[in-house]
């Protein structure tokens, strides 16, 4: 176990080969970027009270979904939204394997790596999973991210004539793309579906410009 200076906090083991993946250079060509699709279902959108119920994820490299490079995880929580299980279909008593929160984030974190992390609304989903690391005295998610809302409003034609929304929802970007919705709102279906229309989504900006990470975070 190692002890960082800046914070002066001890980090254990799996934090610490986490971190330790940053200390090298990520490519800068999107062909060669290992980018990780991430979704949360979760029980409400409090960011203190409420708590993560699944975590869905997959890899993308070179514009291909990696088939079998898949994290689905379901955490075993003592709070839920009776209101809220219509829409992930999670129940307490239903039959999935759970683990713990704890058990989660090793596992998400081993199989984010360095990678970029991609989201619809990737600002909720991150600020839940570093909720849930802050609960365990860890620090934030290093990784860099990218939020296929905001990434979908640059393929749009600017016109005083044409109206712009501030944000885009996930069913409206699979409606744009022809993305079957047959697994909306389960993580890991949400979470395909954002890999398929992040596909889209630099597809179309290439053929504008030449698209670069550096780009894509700006």
């Amino acid at each position: 176990m190692r002890i960082f200076k800046k914070k002066k906090i001890n980090v254990p083991n799996f934090w610490e080969a986490y971190a330790a993946q940053f200390e090298s250079m990520q490519p800068q060509s999107i062909e060669e970027i290992r980018f990780v699709v991430l979704d949360t279902e979760t029980t409400g959108f409090d960011y203190e009270k409420d708590r993560i119920l699944s975590i869905g994820a997959l890899v993308l490299q070179n514009n291909a979904i990696a088939v079998h490079e898949v994290l689905e995880v379901y955490l075993d929580q003592y709070y839920y939204h009776a209101e809220n299980v219509t829409i992930h279909g999670i129940l307490k008593e239903d039959k999935k394997q759970r683990i713990s929160e704890l058990e989660a984030l090793q596992l998400l974190l081993a199989f984010l790596g360095n990678s970029v992390l991609v989201a619809h609304h990737a600002a909720f989903d991150v600020r839940m999973i570093n909720e849930a690391l802050k609960r365990y005295g860890l620090p934030k998610l290093r990784n860099k991210v990218l939020d296929t809302g905001v990434l979908y409003k640059r393929t749009l034609i600017r016109s005083p004539l044409l109206e712009r929304k501030e944000q885009y929802t996930l069913d409206e970007l699979a409606d744009k793309y022809d993305i079957s919705k047959r697994d909306r709102h389960t993580a890991l279906g949400d979470a395909y579906i954002t890999a398929l229309a992040f596909i889209k989504i630099t597809m179309k900006l290439r053929k504008k410009r030449k698209v670069t990470l550096k780009w894509l975070l700006s």
